[in-house]
């Protein structure tokens, strides 16, 4: 048989597994679960906060840099198998190029590009959403212990500005800056849970954050053990809870509902039951909630953690 004939008898193997080969791929991508509506968000959930949809963008955005940069790799690539094949009549090596310059400037300079576009809208967006205000509406303390969760809710719940307890030593853990932030007369009400607790509504595992639609609400997030990450699912976002540290950001719930929360940091054997629920209301059934947890005796503070340390700026010794 002739050197050719054997070529051609080869290559029938591979055209016969082509169509199957594309079939397999046309299932892995169909094949996800998601309905056309979900497909625009590429695996995020419904956004339920103001802030959201920043995050929601970002991440579409990457998605399209990245798509974009794979069809022209996959573009080249396919156009390099097809023309710069080897020939059947031919056998001698191609000609190479080496030492071209421009190609080599253009292979480190648009990487950079593309690296720096992407460093500039996180930046742009990591600096919005971790901007806080001087009086957001409502101030919520999150304290990540191992393996669940407390919610001191630092509000003026009696209407009493001059009964405030906002510097009891349950919340030594927080700097003054952020105690600052807290309502007038915030004397207080808490909550909290265990993982074997359920949500009555969902029947969803661990203790539930009630929060009111519409409002603003700062989360300042303290660890009372190891770091733990305060992550609610719709959110679109999570932050670390830290002990000896203090995290803070702010959300605006616009849309009622209860929503799975989790850790979201390996933090001992029992991470996996770190769940807690984040029930969104209206204004008015949030204040009733906090009345209800102070008819309850739940009134003041639960402990919030490991008390912040001062940065260890400049605390190098210099030799003299």
């Amino acid at each position: 048989m002739s050197p050719n004939g054997s070529d051609r008898s080869s290559r029938r193997p591979m055209r016969r597994k082509l169509p199957q080969v594309l079939a397999a791929g046309l299932v892995l991508a169909t094949a996800t679960g998601c309905t056309y509506k979900d497909f625009p968000r590429l695996g995020m959930p419904t956004p339920v906060t103001d802030e959201a949809p920043r995050i929601l963008s970002l991440w579409q955005g990457s998605w399209a840099a990245a798509l974009a940069t794979g069809v022209l790799v996959w573009g080249l690539i396919i156009w390099s198998v097809i023309f710069h094949r080897r020939s059947r009549t031919k056998v001698e090596v191609p000609a190479q190029t080496r030492y071209n310059m421009p190609i080599e400037a253009l292979y480190t300079i648009v990487p950079f590009i593309i690296i720096a576009v992407l460093f500039y809208f996180t930046a742009r967006d990591e600096s919005a959403l971790l901007k806080t205000s001087k009086k957001p509406d409502h101030v919520i303390n999150v304290v990540g212990f191992q393996w669940s969760w407390a919610f001191n809710y630092l509000e003026n719940v009696d209407g009493n500005k001059s009964t405030t307890n906002i510097n009891s030593s349950a919340l030594s853990a927080i700097p003054d800056k952020w105690k600052k932030t807290a309502p007038a007369g915030a004397d207080g009400v808490y909550d909290t849970g265990t993982p074997g607790e359920r949500n009555p509504q969902t029947g969803n595992p661990g203790p539930t954050l009630w929060l009111p639609k519409g409002e603003t609400v700062q989360f300042v997030l303290t660890s009372r053990d190891v770091i733990h990450s305060f992550w609610v699912v719709p959110f679109l976002m999570k932050q670390d809870v830290i002990p000896g540290h203090t995290n803070v950001f702010e959300v605006t719930p616009n849309k009622e509902g209860t929503f799975m929360g989790k850790c979201a940091e390996l933090c001992g054997v029992d991470h996996s039951r770190m769940l807690f629920n984040v029930k969104v209301v209206s204004p008015e059934r949030y204040r009733a909630h906090l009345k209800d947890l102070a008819k309850k005796g739940q009134t003041g503070y639960l402990p919030s953690g490991i008390k912040q340390t001062d940065h260890a700026r400049n605390a190098e010794t210099k030799n003299q």
